[in-house]
């Protein structure tokens, strides 16, 4: 029965992509700022709603969810823990943002093509994202320690963000691009929106398909901590994946509203650290002492609204 829930998800899911793509970006163009903020909220509504389906879902027991939950019991539970989790991925998922503002700056992308790298940026993310969530999954049911290993591995990467240095992307450095190499050579041109271009009869990649390689191992590297983190909240595989690709869907939007603004967020960064330290060290002390999740909540938000706020009081002191 519960297949049936994931089957109806996975549709719903490729309504929404089919929507995005084939009604607000039917024809190619430059994203507004006005036109972003709409989408998101879109989106954010979207993931409400939702939040609702999954409240009367799990309240009524709708394909004998709970029967396969180990640790939600009612439908207010599960709501809050969709919320949750929507919430942690979302603002994890702004230092994700910071990057690729950075490798569009770096590959000097149009802001015309933007939409369509992240578009199929997303796909890939989605699917990673699923395989990592059942892997995690199985994980934490056969090896309860595992989530020992997943705060340390929280604790660690807060501490590497705060303390490790800013490295500007090298493309001659670059791994990815290494690989890529390997297969085709590397135009250094655009041609529109393609990923491939045909030169002298030689068959070759464009910036845009770099950019996309490049974009997609680093998603997969942030999702090594945004995975852990909310499996401190649920260990429910259909909450985890849920909350996980509302999320997700709606980066784009929040990419293209953030980017006219990304140096007036400078204390959002450490908002994130404290973020995963807590989430980290929630995990560590999970045999000690268990943290309501609505108690988390209300601490994630304080945490990631007292970054933005320190963010606009500094820019204001020094306009």
């Amino acid at each position: 029965m519960e297949l049936i829930a994931w089957g109806i998800f996975l549709v719903l899911v490729c309504l929404l992509l089919a929507f995005d793509l084939g009604v607000l970006n039917k024809n190619e163009h430059v994203i507004s700022t006005k036109e972003a903020i709409f989408t998101t909220i879109l989106w954010i509504a979207l993931a409400l709603v939702f939040n609702v389906v999954v409240y009367f879902a799990y309240e009524h027991n709708w394909f004998d969810l709970l029967a396969h939950s180990p640790d939600i019991k009612t439908g207010n539970e599960a709501a809050l823990k969709f919320f949750t989790g929507y919430l942690i991925e979302k603002a994890l998922s702004l230092d994700n943002i910071f990057v690729i503002a950075m490798l569009f700056t770096y590959f000097k992308i149009p802001n015309i093509y933007q939409h369509r790298v992240l578009f199929w940026g997303i796909l890939g993310a989605l699917f990673f994202r699923a395989v990592m969530i059942v892997l995690g999954s199985a994980l934490v049911v056969k090896f309860s320690w595992i989530m020992y290993v997943f705060g340390a591995l929280l604790v660690f990467s807060a501490l590497k963000m705060l303390f490790g240095k800013e490295e500007e992307f090298d493309a001659e450095k670059s791994k990815v691009i290494r690989v890529i190499r390997k297969f085709y050579p590397v135009s250094t041109e655009l041609d529109g929106h393609n990923f491939f271009t045909i030169k002298n009869g030689v068959k070759m990649v464009t910036p845009l398909f770099v950019v996309l390689m490049v974009i997609e191992t680093t998603d997969i590297m942030f999702a090594v901590d945004s995975i852990p983190a909310i499996f401190v909240i649920t260990t429910d595989p259909f909450i985890v994946f849920t909350s996980n690709v509302f999320a997700i869907l709606g980066l784009r939007s929040l990419y293209f509203v953030l980017a006219s603004f990304m140096d007036k967020f400078k204390y959002l960064k450490y908002s994130l650290v404290v973020l995963l330290l807590f989430i980290g060290i929630k995990m560590l002390l999970l045999e000690v002492y268990h943290l309501p999740v609505s108690v988390s909540l209300c601490i994630i938000v304080l945490i990631l609204t007292g970054g933005v706020v320190a963010s606009v009081l500094s820019d204001k002191r020094n306009a």
